[in-house]
């Protein structure tokens, strides 16, 4: 009886058998993995996505209550303010629109006249002027430094050397001296942004419309400021919005002919008591403008503030 010896191609057939073995196990083992990973990932999401919600809803609270109060008649109010109202009602928006004493057309289109005019002239002077800084080297580094700086200072620093210089050049209770007041303000920040977005322009593109004969004003019209075009829309929307909310140059530069929505909600603050339905149904219309054209230039404000950020 003979006994039958392994082959070199049995054992060949005996590794490939192990060595797929051993890859089934593997390619197991890394699915299972993956699969870990992917409910890991979904996890994580939705705790940071909750977390945000939570975060957003604290800091909206006082929005979200403002809203409620608006719409809620003054028995309620003192009642209970945090409450859903049971009765609502408009009488609120109405004394805001049409009641004597309170002229919040008035007041609105002053705060849109001051914030569109503010935008307009903090782009008008911070446009050139970021482009004869970082590409002409105007200045040097310092004036960039400079306002960073000027940026920090709090914006009551000034209010008294504008009041002064105002009263004298007849610029109190304009609209035109709010318009500069928050042009000052807004500066430093449109420059600090404008620099950032000029950077991440390739300088090759300018240098060859050089070539081709462009002058300075050519190359900025039609190089720099398209692909400057989201930064520009970010710096726009920053300073309607810091220019709409202002109250503290409009409580010291402004009487009466220039009183924007933010100081004209506190004529509701009567010797009688506090109006605070009036004052939550102004502040809710006030809110309107600024938060609208935020959410429709968002995508330009994300990316126009993340120019210059740090690229891995």
């Amino acid at each position: 009886m003979s006994i039958a010896t392994p082959t070199t191609s049995d054992h060949a057939t005996d590794a490939t058998r192990l060595l797929l073995r051993a890859e089934t196990r593997s390619s197991k083992r890394a699915e299972r993995r993956a699969e870990r990973d992917a409910m890991h990932g979904k996890r994580s999401l939705w705790l940071y996505t909750a977390a945000v919600a939570a975060i957003a809803i604290i800091i909206n609270t006082p929005l979200f209550n403002a809203i409620l109060v608006s719409f809620k008649p003054d028995g309620e109010i003192a009642k209970n303010p945090l409450a859903l109202p049971t009765s609502p009602t408009l009488d609120h928006y109405a004394n805001v629109l049409y009641a004597s004493g309170y002229d919040f057309p008035r007041f609105f289109m002053n705060s849109a006249m001051i914030s569109i005019g503010t935008v307009l002239l903090v782009l008008a002077i911070a446009v050139p002027g970021t482009y004869a800084i970082v590409r002409m080297r105007f200045g040097g580094r310092w004036i960039i430094d400079g306002a960073s700086g000027l940026r920090l200072l709090p914006a009551i620093f000034f209010v008294v050397p504008f009041f002064v210089m105002f009263s004298n050049m007849g610029l109190s209770d304009t609209i035109l001296g709010l318009i500069v007041a928050n042009t000052f303000l807004n500066l430093p920040l449109a420059i600090i942004l404008l620099a950032s977005g000029l950077r991440d322009i390739p300088l090759e593109m300018e240098e060859a419309a050089s070539i081709d004969g462009a002058g300075v004003f050519r190359t900025l019209s039609s190089i720099v400021l398209p692909m400057l075009a989201p930064t520009i829309v970010a710096v726009s929307v920053l300073v309607f919005i810091f220019s709409w909310n202002d109250y503290l140059f409009a409580l010291v530069l402004s009487t009466s002919n220039a009183t924007p929505v933010t100081l004209g909600a506190s004529n509701f603050v009567t010797s009688t008591g506090i109006r605070w339905g009036d004052i939550s149904a102004a502040s809710f219309l006030s809110t309107l403008p600024p938060l609208l054209f935020a959410v429709f230039a968002q995508r330009y404000l994300v990316s126009g503030l993340s120019a210059g950020a740090v690229k891995g």
